[in-house]
């Protein structure tokens, strides 16, 4: 809803500064989108007088004038001079008042106007037309003023063009802050102040126009489809421009004027909240001296050419405004008909104004795809019992505005009357429920300033009987004046209080910290979080290579909004991916990215998918830019490995171990350069660095190390503590052992088979070297060094029980991995 301040303010006290009225409309709950002033993209532009029109000497139609612009024209001593302007406009004479952009003013669409020369003359300015200045279509010539304008003013001032516009976002259920009158009262609630709107009355209904029940009548097959529809007729009315000051108005709201017919009905409706509709008197079919509207639904196989020239076809769950029953000249509340509308033969109006029900408005402009002002007010609901009052509202614009004579009386079809609802409300309940000291008297004159009746009780405690206005229909209940109350009075204000509760310990679940600590590990880690689309590309597991066993069956979106996202994910690495690729192709080379989220597998006879949580993230680039003091190298599988040991290393998850992924098993990931983690015997997930192929088929050059890991066993194998281990005061032996093994063994295999072999007496292994050479080491063969520690807990090993020991896991490793020890 666009709120011109000029024409609310004529309706109620406002702040100075549109901003203090912005601040309220927050606080009470209404969203302001944005706040702009009218005009602000014209500057530099005044009012002006031709003093002199000379024809151009090389030109055969343009002129060489002689502008009087005031002040903003001076010579040397500073008295005003006219300003030499070449025009080429044919609609003026000497002596016309006109508009004159100065150099250095600022049209719409930021036309700059620059000093210059037109065939060698010049010209220091422009002489406007009304298009130019972003007024109407009119470029026929430049703009006439009257003749008692004022000359060297601003233009946009003299013309009232200053105004500031905020564009409020009104919610389902308010559909009264769809009007001016309805703003009005809203701010009148907000501030304390009174409404002092004066709406035009019809000044004479004419004897001599007749009367309008003898002219139309009106026939509502089913009230359920429209409630209430009055008809006024209003004759010989004088089609043409509107008054500066209603154009001015509908332009403010959004609209842009047309003619005085038009510009009523769109003017009223932005007014009251109330659509109307003008339709052409003598384009309906007469029969006995009368036209006949009836308000029916419409018949299957009917259409209807609607104002905007499509021809649109009808079903029978939409309402339909006919001539005699037959044909349809109006969508009912959602657009008139080509065959009924006004034009500038028009001489008879017949003005409707009528309520119909919101359900088949919503749904008739959401099935033809047709949304209209009147559209998105009666889906809302209108106020039915104020049709009749708006209708006399126009009525009296038409006479004033375009020269009409109204018929006496109007034909009024009510068969539903609209009630107003009843409310008890009690003020000790409001201040239990809000939580604050509101006084009953600011509840009863906030609620009289939305409209309501109030009856108050004697006492402070009493309750109050209210009746809410009919065009509130969210008052229904002691609730909703509760909200009404509470939100004028200022949720802000409310003093926070912990609710009464006993033995209620808040806090975290098990599972919601530690996948926090996910979170935060890999944060700490470097990686930065992301949330991609749930949607995803039905060829994106074939883009990546992976195969769909263990992905379920795709969950298709019946009505994707893009192509690229007809189905839920199952995967979340295509979707990191894309982000690897979007960054990549905005200049950032250092990707780190993770994502905690659901993927969705589907099951044959399953009404419901799977949504298992993985975490994942992807790597790309170095951790950081090169400095002057250090550089860094490009990540690989290791730093993706690492990260992972540290996540898992943070939930102290034991027994952790990465087993050589199988490329048959992984085609998506690079042979050699993948790892399948394992935890305790249960598989975790994968990490290693993505293949070119599947790179190249997201648009990605440089190389991506990834991980993926289920939550589920993530968060089921964590621990919050881990058994203490007293810190070892026994010395320890150290001996170094190289093994000659196959090429194809393992660093994973090897070190299994030693530690299995080396008994509890085995306190650590590791590898510190991995040697290869045909010569020395045989080919197919490699050498790996480990590093071994024997300690005892409870006492010093002597040399004996370390060579026995150390012996006997040689002989078992030798076994069980077909080695030899290198000498």
């Amino acid at each position: 809803m666009r709120v011109s301040y000029e024409w609310l303010k004529s309706m109620v006290d406002l702040p100075q500064d549109p901003q203090d009225l912005v601040r309220e409309f927050v606080r009470t709950g209404t969203e302001v989108e944005s706040v702009e002033r009218v005009g602000a993209e014209i500057t530099g532009v005044v009012t002006s007088q031709v003093l002199e029109k000379v024809p151009h000497p090389n030109s055969d139609h343009m002129y060489v004038c002689k502008m009087d612009v005031g002040s903003h024209n001076v010579d040397e001593d500073g008295n005003p001079v006219p300003l030499q302007v070449v025009c080429g406009a044919q609609n003026f004479e000497q002596g016309d008042k006109t508009v004159t952009a100065l150099v250095g003013a600022t049209l719409p669409g930021g036309v700059k106007i620059k000093k210059g020369k037109l065939r060698g003359i010049e010209s220091l300015g422009m002489n406007c037309s009304s298009r130019e200045l972003g007024l109407d279509d009119d470029h026929s010539g430049i703009m006439i003023l009257p003749k008692d304008a004022p000359v060297g003013v601003d233009f946009l001032e003299w013309r009232g063009l200053t105004d500031t516009v905020i564009d409020c976002e009104i919610t389902p259920n308010r559909p009264d802050c769809l009007s001016m009158l309805g703003m009005a009262t809203e701010v009148s609630a907000m501030l304390d102040e009174d409404v002092h709107a004066e709406l035009p009355s019809i000044a004479e209904e004419s004897a001599d126009a007749g009367r309008t029940a003898d002219l139309v009548d009106v026939t509502i097959d089913d009230p359920s489809l429209c409630p209430r529809y009055t008809a006024r007729v209003v004759r010989n009315v004088k089609i043409g421009p509107s008054p500066e000051w209603l154009a001015r108005r509908v332009m403010a709201a959004g609209s842009r004027p047309i003619n005085n017919v038009v510009d009523v009905t769109n003017y009223v409706m932005y007014l009251t909240g109330q659509p109307l509709h003008a339709f052409d008197l003598g384009k309906l079919s007469e029969r006995d001296g009368k036209r006949h509207i009836v308000v029916r639904a419409a018949r299957e196989g009917e259409s209807i050419v609607t104002l905007d020239g499509q021809e649109r076809d009808l079903t029978p769950d939409m309402a339909v405004i006919t001539d005699d029953g037959r044909t349809p000249v109006a969508l009912a509340g959602v657009m008139g008909g080509q065959n009924s509308e006004i034009d500038e033969g028009t001489v008879d109006v017949l003005l409707e104004s009528a309520s119909f029900e919101k359900g088949h408005i919503s749904r008739t402009s959401r099935n033809l795809d047709l949304m209209s002002e009147a559209s998105i007010r009666y889906e809302r609901q209108v106020d039915t019992a104020r049709c009749a009052d708006v209708s006399n509202i126009a009525a009296a614009l038409f006479e004033a505005c375009c020269g009409a004579q109204v018929c006496e009386g109007m034909v009024d079809e009510y068969p539903v009357p609209a009630l107003p609802a009843t409310i008890k409300l009690r003020p000790d309940r409001v201040r239990a429920l809000c939580g604050a000291p509101i006084q009953t008297s600011f509840m009863a004159q906030r609620l009289r300033r939305l409209g309501c009746q109030v009856s108050e009780g004697e006492g402070e405690h009493d309750p109050m009987t209210v009746v809410a206005p009919t065009n509130r229909h969210d008052l229904t209940r002691e609730i909703d004046l509760v909200e009404e109350v509470l939100r004028l009075w200022g949720e802000g204000d409310v003093e926070p209080t912990l609710p009464a509760a006993r033995n209620h310990a808040g806090g975290l679940s098990v599972e919601q910290r530690r996948t926090r600590k996910i979170c935060a590990t890999l944060r700490s880690a470097g990686l930065s979080e992301t949330s991609t689309y749930n949607f995803a590309d039905p060829r994106d597991l074939e883009r990546l290579g992976m195969p769909e066993r263990g992905k379920g069956i795709p969950v298709k979106i019946l009505h994707p909004l893009v192509a690229d996202q007809g189905e839920m994910r199952r995967d979340m690495i295509p979707g990191l991916l894309r982000s690897v690729a979007y960054n990549k192709d905005h200049g950032v080379q250092n990707v780190h990215l993770y994502e905690l989220g659901r993927v969705f597998f589907g099951h044959e006879g399953k009404s419901q998918p799977d949504e298992p949580t993985y975490v994942a993230g992807v790597m790309s680039g170095r951790w950081a830019d090169d400095a002057w003091n250090k550089k860094y190298a490009n990540l690989d599988f290791y730093d993706a490995k690492g990260v992972v040991e540290t996540l898992l290393e943070a939930l102290r998850i034991t027994k952790v171990r990465f087993r050589v992924a199988d490329p048959d098993e992984y085609p998506w990931l690079q042979p050699g350069r993948a790892a399948e983690v394992l935890a305790q015997g249960e598989l975790l997930g994968w990490v290693g660095n993505i293949h070119p192929r599947a790179l190249g088929n997201f648009g990605i050059d440089d190389p991506v190390v990834a991980f993926e890991l289920s939550e589920a066993p993530l968060l089921r194998l964590a621990q919050d503590e881990l058994p203490y281990q007293e810190v070892p005061t026994l010395p320890g032996v150290k001996i170094d052992l190289a093994l000659v093994v196959d090429e194809s063994m393992s660093y994973e295999q090897v070190s299994q088979r030693i530690r299995s072999a080396g008994g509890k007496l085995l306190a650590s292994v590791e590898l510190f070297d991995v040697y290869r050479d045909e010569k020395r080491v045989g080919a197919g063969k490699k050498s790996m060094a480990f590093s071994l520690e024997y300690r005892a807990a409870d006492h010093t090993l002597s040399s004996e029980e370390v060579e026995r020991a150390h012996n006997k896991l040689v002989t078992k490793v030798i076994k069980s991995t077909g080695g030899e020890v290198r000498g």
